[in-house]
């Protein structure tokens, strides 16, 4: 059984939800053995760097990231002989980069607050209910019966595989609702010509970046206040 069969049957997708699924699960599939690289980069410059300090660094690079791919494809429309068509190509490539380092970021995060996602399952828990915001928290809190309090901490590592199925299935359907809608708008902003489309491309991808940093630390709840021992 593939990874991505637990989001939900293809009949239930539109071609653009199978797509976006698909890039999210080779996203979560691949990333996690990034994390420790990811983690050392960010302590590189201060290595007696707090766990707090790290995640804000984490933060940090995170937003950046994502305003420099989207910046990339707007700044692609506005070349001299290039125009709209190479890049709307490009997005494509710019929606997988995405999931990439929002994934990256994610699990980099949960690594500094000592919470195990060794199961692909949990990784695309965590990473979709963080993308939704508020409306991810709520369909874990229901599909729980628990608060959504710190849901990232206190739930995934414990919910059980068949009822993180489920929640997973609800996730991945409101995901590709409210991605679908936000992308398709932020794809035709960076594809306007005359350099405009590059201010649209960074600014809206920091500031979706920017919200899926405070439902992480929402998420997440206060990072701890020294490494494990040893």
């Amino acid at each position: 059984m593939s990874a991505r069969s637990h989001i939900g049957p293809a009949s239930d997708r539109s071609s653009f939800g199978a797509l976006a699924l698909g890039l999210l699960d080779r996203a979560v599939e691949t990333q996690g053995q990034l994390v420790q690289r990811n983690i050392t980069r960010a302590r590189r410059r201060r290595h007696e760097a707090t766990p707090g300090q790290v995640i804000r660094t984490l933060e940090r690079l995170y937003v950046t990231g994502q305003a420099a791919a989207g910046a990339a494809t707007g700044g692609l429309a506005a070349a001299p002989g290039v125009g709209t068509a190479l890049a709307a190509a490009m997005s494509g490539g710019e929606v997988l980069t995405a999931m990439e380092l929002t994934t990256l970021f994610a699990l980099s995060v949960a690594d500094v607050h000592g919470v195990p996602l060794d199961e692909v399952e949990r990784r695309r828990t965590l990473v979709l209910g963080l993308m939704l915001g508020g409306s991810g928290r709520q369909v874990i809190a229901k599909g729980t019966d628990r608060t959504a309090r710190h849901w990232a901490r206190r739930i995934v590592a414990d919910v059980p595989m068949q009822k993180l199925h489920r929640i997973n299935r609800v996730l991945g359907k409101h995901w590709v609702t409210k991605y679908g809608t936000k992308q398709g708008v932020l794809v035709l902003g960076k594809l306007v010509p005359f350099g405009i489309g590059f201010a649209i491309g960074g600014g809206a991808n920091a500031l979706l970046a920017s919200g899926c940093v405070r439902a992480t630390r929402l998420a997440f709840g206060p990072a701890p206040k020294s490494w494990p021992a040893g």
